[in-house]
């Protein structure tokens, strides 16, 4: 059974499809593309069916990672197929959790950064790169990466305990 996971931040065009490009290599390097998906969306349609930022595929292509994206909005209707909706902020998180149906679907809402053990607990948020320079999506993507190691090890616990 495929372990499903959504990225989602405001306009689906800068920081969460960074942050699929990212974990989708992580999980092809960890071996686990057959069993984990990997999408993204915004909480608004601003951005539907554009690609993604400029800078934000040149970032990622200078560090070595591949991004085919069009950006859309995140439905309610997804939360009964997804197993992990991953907010880039506060905000975002705070949208979902509305969002969600039930209980049990708002419970599968959890923040990005909350999976990087040195970052402050205080402040999780991924600061939106867009009105800025490419310095903000560089940092972007540092944040980004810092957590997906931890995400991944989260995630294979729970692919492995769909296994046994």
């Amino acid at each position: 059974m495929t372990y499903r996971v959504c990225f989602v931040c405001t306009g689906n065009i800068c920081r969460s499809p960074m942050a699929e490009a990212v974990f989708h290599a992580r999980v092809a390097d960890a071996g686990l593309d057959d069993l984990v998906e990997v999408d993204s969306a915004g909480t608004g349609g601003w951005h539907e069916g554009e690609g993604a930022d400029p800078r934000t595929v040149a970032v990622l292509a200078e560090n070595g990672y591949d991004l085919d994206h069009t950006a859309r909005q995140f439905q309610q209707s997804w939360f009964s197929r997804l197993d992990l909706v991953v907010a880039l902020d506060a905000g975002h998180l705070r949208a979902l959790r509305r969002l969600a149906p039930t209980e049990r679907d708002a419970a599968k809402v959890r923040l990005l950064r909350s999976y990087d053990p040195a970052a402050d607990g205080d402040d999780l948020d991924v600061p939106d790169p867009y009105y800025g320079g490419q310095d903000g999506f560089e940092q972007c993507l540092e944040m980004v990466e810092a957590a997906s190691t931890g995400l991944l090890a989260a995630v294979r616990e729970q692919v492995e305990g769909r296994a046994a």
